[in-house]
């Protein structure tokens, strides 16, 4: 990827040639061309008014010289005239970026699109050197956002990747936006590594406000700033003037070694003293270090956790919202004192959430634990939990069955992710309508990582004596016996589908002397036949039948007893995704009714926990993992 190719997008709606808009589209690209000699490579102006206005800035890399810049810019104003008649265009080049719009776009953090190129080497252990990606990219975005070169928002580092090679990493905001903005942007960019780009040896991923880059070669000026060698002035003195004598050029030469020797020594020293300083800190730390929220910001936000800003309230305290100060809004969970969620819980939540980032896993952003406070910082959903739109009086009736079929495949989506697609294998263990929440758009985002357990690569189960999870949602053979596996995630799952076509919550459903709870009223209505009448009944003449039998189909086969006979979460995305494919015949489901029933070999104890929103908790409690045991994959 060292020589990269311009990538030019063009967009918005088009005007007339000979506009208004035309001519102050040109007067903005001459400005910018213009006011490229700026010593801190950024630039922004606008041209023009009401709505013929163009809005236009350039970005160039923190390390860029000025006549580089220059050239990057004055290119880069040619190429983007090929966008003729859009009303908005984005040029992305190694040194610089250059936009414009219709649109005033200036201080607003934007992270969509994200344009992504990489390099097609493979490195030996993907798994491994992506997490050293990540550890080292999470760092620098910190350093980009709070620190880096002055107002550039701008930062590099390097981290050792092995005894001969080096991992440069680099970070960029445009220095409009606040602070914590930019750290976010630079936090969802670097997300899209382990999607696009998991084990390449490089690779630059790039949104409107900020990019992201890492490479086994240095591609910044990593020693630009050492001084030149100094050789006398009388070395070069001759009686030949048009040669240089021999003492000059010994002079030169030894000279010359001797700055080489030195730069070698300090880099040498740089390396062992960055290697020393990283071999003293846990791997968490640095991730725990660049998430960090001091406290006096989070009560700000919330206004000192007001009454009013009061989301919820669940088993482990209260969630408020709240706004930073650059207008982004927050989900704030403030964890009680009282809250079985212990310092291990949580720091399973921050460790796990720092190393996941995908569309349907709700995105975390950073956490506070001073004066004895717990605080998990999420962003703010505005359309809250699942549960709110199912089982809530004043909200029934707003999912369609298209609402529902987008978010059960997006749930999959996400459990697709935990279980084989992130950086590590992740069993949530507390799957449930309340730990979904929906964005703006009804696009599902599974929350709540407190207790998930995290496998090695190859890891197919595990035992545990401390059960944890939801009454109705758990798995049979991991409450009555401790064991865990994916396919405790997808007997939950089960449920969740059945509580999504039904609108009707598992563990408060009630038909008949017959059924005890959904699932055994939606297996008796399989057996008769009669799958439909599950369906919720505000949807019963406006969706198409076979579909929703599917579904029912699914959760069937999700539930069944054996844990061998559910399908994985692969099989169910072919399913969702196929009208063709022929699905098995499902197995008598698993009906657990005692919820107090304690096993002798494993002491596991269901006490409920208090928890508002979903009625009635297991034991909530991480097992004896301890928070260092990450099997990256």
């Amino acid at each position: 990827m060292k020589a990269q190719t311009p990538q030019v997008d063009c967009s918005g709606p088009t005007y007339a040639p000979n506009s208004t808009y035309h001519s102050n589209l040109n007067r903005l690209l001459s400005n910018l061309s213009s006011n490229a000699s700026r010593s801190d490579g950024f630039y922004n102006t606008t041209v023009g008014q009401n709505g013929d206005a163009v809005y236009g800035l350039y970005l160039c890399r923190g390390d860029t010289a000025v006549s580089a810049c220059q050239a990057c810019v004055s290119q880069a104003t040619k190429d983007i005239r090929q966008c003729l008649n859009y009303t908005r265009a984005v040029g992305w080049y190694e040194k610089c970026t250059l936009r414009y719009s219709d649109a005033d776009f200036f201080s607003i953090e934007q992270d969509d699109p994200t344009r992504v190129l990489y390099n097609n080497g493979n490195a030996a252990d993907p798994k491994s050197f992506m997490q050293l990606v990540i550890d080292t990219m999470n760092v620098v975005a910190k350093e980009a956002a709070y620190g880096g070169s002055g107002s550039k928002k701008y930062a590099t580092r390097e981290q050792n990747y092995s005894s001969f090679q080096t991992l440069y990493t680099m970070a960029q905001c445009t220095p409009d936006i606040s602070r914590d903005d930019c750290y976010n942007c630079l936090r969802r960019t670097i997300g899209e590594y382990p999607n696009c780009c998991f084990g390449r040896l490089g690779a630059i991923a790039r949104a409107y406000s900020c990019n992201v880059r890492y490479e086994l070669y240095p591609f910044y000026g990593v020693i630009s700033s050492l001084p030149s060698p100094r050789v006398p002035e009388s070395a070069f003195a001759s009686n030949d003037k048009s040669k240089i004598s021999a003492v000059a050029m010994i002079a030169i030469v030894v000279q010359s070694a001797i700055f080489i020797l030195q730069v070698s020594l300090c880099f040498l020293c740089l390396r062992w003293w960055r290697a020393r300083k990283n071999a003293s800190l846990p791997k968490t730390a640095e991730i725990s270090e660049s998430l960090h929220f001091d406290l006096d910001s989070i009560k700000t936000a919330t206004n000192d956790f007001c009454p009013d800003n009061k989301l919820g309230q669940g088993g482990y305290g209260e969630v408020y919202k709240g706004i930073l100060p650059g207008g982004q809004e927050l989900a704030v969970k403030r964890l009680s004192n009282s809250s079985k969620q212990g310092v291990l819980e949580f720091k399973n939540e921050v460790v796990t959430m720092a190393k996941l980032q995908h569309r349907n896993l709700v995105r975390f952003l950073g956490f506070c634990l001073e004066e004895e406070e717990k605080i998990l910082v999420y962003e703010y959903l505005s359309n809250k939990s699942l549960d709110n739109f199912l089982f809530e009086a004043e909200n029934k009736g707003k999912l369609n069955w298209s609402n529902r079929y987008n978010i059960i495949e997006g749930i999959a989506r996400g459990i697709s992710y935990l279980h084989e697609d992130s950086q590590l294998k992740i069993i949530h263990r507390d799957l449930k309508s309340s730990n979904v929440l929906l964005d703006e758009d009804l696009n599902p985002k599974i929350s709540d990582f407190g207790m998930a357990r995290i496998f090695q690569a190859d890891q197919t189960h595990a035992d545990t004596s401390k059960v944890v999870g939801t009454f109705g949602y758990i798995a049979p053979e991991y409450a009555m016996h401790g064991h865990i596996s994916v396919k405790s995630d997808i007997y939950s799952f089960g449920i969740l589908i059945l509580e999504i076509i039904s609108g009707k919550k598992n563990t408060s459903f009630y038909a008949s002397n017959y059924a005890e709870n959904l699932a055994t009223y939606a297996w008796k209505l399989w057996r008769e036949g009669t799958p439909l009448e599950l369906l919720d009944p505000s949807l019963r003449n406006s969706c198409p039948g076979n579909e929703v039998i599917k579904c029912i189909h699914i959760s069937l086969l999700c539930i069944q007893e054996s844990p061998a006979l559910r399908p994985t979460i692969q099989f169910i995305m072919v399913m969702l995704g196929s009208h063709s494919v022929t699905l098995p015949d499902p197995q008598q489901p698993a009906f657990l009714f005692n919820c107090h029933r304690t096993d002798s070999n494993n002491q596991a104890s269901f006490e409920n926990s208090s928890d508002q929103s979903t009625g009635r908790s297991m034991q909530r409690s991480v097992d004896e993992d301890p928070i260092s045991d990450m099997y990256p994959r």
